[in-house]
C-alpha cells in the first residue's frame, strides 16, 4: 500500500472490549505478518504510520470508550503524524452507516467478520492456511481460545447476535490443532471463550460437543491447564463438570453469567432459567466437584427492577456464595426487545445498586480467601511487579479474578508453576510464599 511516508508501513492494532475481540486481533496480526507487513499491539512506541482500530460495541460506557479512541486516532492523522486510521469490530459492524458519517477522517470502516477486506488495504492476501494462527499479544504462557462465534440466545438485554450473527462452532480438529501449536510456542493455559460456551457442537455436530472437545485437548501433551469462560445456565449439560472431574488439566473454574436471581427479572431479560433451576444446578455442580470456582456476573438496573429484586439478589449471593461476582450497570441498546422497556432506573441508581451488590460479594470473598491461609496452592507465575511475583491459582483466571502475591527471594519466571503457602487474605487477592523455600 502506497502512503505519503518513504520507509515502510508499521501497523499498529488498538483492542478494546473483550477477549474475544483480542483474538481477533491476534488473527489480524499473524495474517499481516505472513503478508510480510510489520505490525504491534498496543504500542507506545509511536514509530507506526497505520491504526487499525478493533472496536467494541457491547454496552455504552464501550461504544464511548470505542469513539473516543477513533476520535483520537483521527487527530493524530491530522496532525501528520498517522498516514492511515481503519476501523473494525462490533461498534464498526453495528454502527458503520453512523461512524462513516460522523467520522469520515477514517479511511474505511469494516464489520466483525471482514478480515480478508481490512488486508486488501494493505494489498496483502487472505492465507487460509493459517487459520488457527495469530500473533499473541497476551503473555507467551496464556492464550484465549475462541471455540465459536456469535450467538443463538434471545437475551432481551444484549446486542451481542447483532454484531457477531449467529452461533458458528469450530471444528474440533482444528481447536485441537491450535492448541497443540499454542503449546509449541510456550503457552501453558489456554481459555476456552465464546459467546456461549455449552451451545458448542450444535451446529456442526448436532449435539452439544464441549465435553468431547474438553477431553481432546486434555490429551494435548504441555497443555497443563484449560479453563472455561461464558457458559450459560439454562440447559447445562453436566457432562461437562464429569470432564472437568476426570481430567486432572482442566481448571476447576467455571464462569458462569446468571445476570440476576429474582424470577420477574430473569423472566423479563428471557434468560430460559428461574431461581429455584440456577440453585439446583450450582448445587449440583458443587456436589460432583466440591472445590470448584464458580464466577459469575450480574447486571443491575435492569428495566422494571425493584428494591425488592435488588434485596432478593443480594440474599442470593449471601446464599450461594459465588467465589467471583463481576457486576455491569444495564445499558439500553437499540435493536434487542429490553430496548421496547422503559429504562426507568436512573443510571446513578443503577451504579449505587451495583455498588451495594458487591460490597456483600466483598464481604463474602474475603471470608473464603481467609479460608485459604494456611493452605498450599499450585500458583502459575504471571509476572514480577514493583519488586514482588504475581500470579494465580487454577481457581482465578486473568485480569477479572484474584492474584496471588508471592513473597521470595528466589528468581522466578513468568509461565512457571510453584507451589505457595497462603499466609495473608485480602478482599480480592492472597498473598504466600513458597512452600519449598
Amino acid at each position: 500500500m502506497k502512503t505519503k511516508t518513504l520507509k515502510k508501513d508499521k501497523v499498529n492494532i488498538i483492542t478494546l472490549g473483550c477477549s474475544k475481540n483480542l483474538v481477533d486481533s491476534e488473527v489480524l496480526s499473524g495474517q499481516l505478518l505472513a503478508n510480510e507487513i510489520d505490525v504491534v499491539h498496543e504500542s507506545t512506541k509511536k514509530d507506526h504510520n497505520i491504526v487499525v482500530i478493533n472496536t467494541c460495541g457491547f454496552i455504552e460506557k464501550a461504544k464511548e470508550e470505542s469513539i473516543n479512541t477513533i476520535l483520537d486516532q483521527v487527530e493524530l492523522k491530522k496532525k501528520g503524524r498517522l498516514d492511515k486510521v481503519y476501523v473494525t469490530g462490533c461498534l464498526s459492524e453495528r454502527y458503520k452507516n453512523n461512524l462513516e458519517e460522523e467520522i469520515p477522517e477514517v479511511d474505511a470502516y469494516f464489520g466483525t467478520m471482514e478480515l480478508p477486506m481490512i488486508l486488501k488495504q494493505f494489498d496483502a492476501d487472505y492465507k487460509a492456511e493459517l487459520i488457527g494462527e495469530r500473533l499473541l499479544s497476551t503473555p507467551t504462557h496464556y492464550a484465549y481460545m475462541k471455540i465459536s462465534e456469535g450467538c443463538n440466545r434471545t437475551c432481551s438485554f444484549c446486542a451481542i447476535p447483532l454484531m457477531r450473527g449467529q452461533h458458528v462452532s469450530r471444528p474440533i480438529e482444528s481447536l485441537v490443532d491450535e492448541a497443540k501449536r499454542l503449546v509449541q510456542s510456550g503457552v501453558k493455559e489456554v481459555m476456552l471463550i465464546a459467546q456461549e460456551l455449552t451451545y458448542y457442537g450444535l451446529d456442526i455436530y448436532k449435539k452439544r460437543e464441549l465435553p468431547k472437545l474438553l477431553h481432546a485437548l486434555a490429551d494435548v501433551q504441555g497443555l497443563e491447564w484449560i479453563r472455561l469462560h461464558y457458559a450459560y445456565p439454562s440447559r447445562f449439560p453436566l457432562e461437562i463438570i464429569d470432564a472437568m472431574k476426570e481430567r486432572e488439566n482442566i481448571c476447576n473454574y467455571l464462569d458462569m453469567p446468571l445476570q440476576h436471581a429474582a424470577n420477574n427479572m430473569l423472566l423479563s431479560m428471557k434468560r430460559q432459567i428461574t431461581r429455584e433451576e440456577m440453585e439446583d444446578l450450582v448445587g449440583e455442580i458443587r456436589l460432583r466437584i466440591p472445590d470448584i470456582c464458580l464466577r459469575t456476573t450480574l447486571i443491575a438496573g435492569f428495566p422494571g427492577e425493584t428494591r425488592d429484586d435488588v434485596e432478593e439478589l443480594k440474599s442470593f449471593l449471601q446464599k450461594m456464595r459465588f467465589d467471583r461476582v463481576g457486576i455491569f450497570t444495564y445499558s439500553h441498546e437499540e435493536g434487542t426487545s429490553a430496548y421496547g422497556l422503559t429504562d426507568d432506573v436512573p443510571q446513578e441508581e443503577k451504579e449505587s445498586r451495583a455498588q451495594e451488590i458487591m460490597e456483600v460479594q466483598q464481604e463474602i470473598s474475603l471470608e473464603k480467601n481467609t479460608e485459604k491461609v494456611g493452605k498450599v496452592f499450585k500458583v502459575l507465575v504471571d509476572k514480577r511487579e514493583a519488586g514482588r511475583y504475581l500470579g494465580r491459582t487454577e481457581f482465578d483466571s486473568v485480569e477479572v479474578d484474584n492474584e496471588v502475591i508471592i513473597q521470595t527471594k528466589k528468581r522466578l519466571k513468568p509461565g512457571e508453576f510453584v507451589q505457595v503457602r497462603i499466609t495473608r487474605a485480602y478482599d480480592y487477592d492472597i498473598e504466600g510464599e513458597l512452600a519449598e523455600d
